[in-house]
């Protein structure tokens, strides 16, 4: 079974969405810091990471900067979760290492579209 880390630092976003991943036939994991997250991916690197874009006190470029430069860290498919259309900061987020992205608030078709469109699910 193909995994996923949730990286959100609020409990019902990370909550909302391992129950959609597990209705899409993917174990999935929370971390609710880019660091918690970081640590996780040094055990065992998921395949997918759905990252939101306010992480402090780590900002979203520092840690796919940090994923990207970790063993296997390539790997992940990493979907980049904004709370609004800023597109500077979508692109800083996809030149930095993300493979999408997907606006807030997300649904289960808007999740399953982005990750399968990347080839995980």
């Amino acid at each position: 079974m193909k995994t996923c880390l949730v990286v959100d630092d609020s409990e019902v976003v990370r909550k909302v969405a391992l129950r959609i991943f597990e209705t899409l036939n993917l174990e999935a994991a929370e971390a609710e810091s880019g660091q918690d997250a970081l640590d996780l991916c040094a055990k065992n690197m998921p395949d997918g990471i759905l990252l939101d874009s306010y992480m402090p006190p780590m900002a979203t470029v520092e840690f796919l900067a940090s994923l990207r430069a970790l063993a296997n860290g390539s790997k992940p498919v990493v979907v980049y979760c904004a709370t609004e259309n800023d597109s500077t900061e979508i692109a800083r987020a996809l030149t930095a290492g993300a493979d999408d992205y997907v606006l807030k608030p997300f649904d289960r078709e808007t999740l399953r579209g982005k990750f399968a469109a990347t080839g995980l699910i």
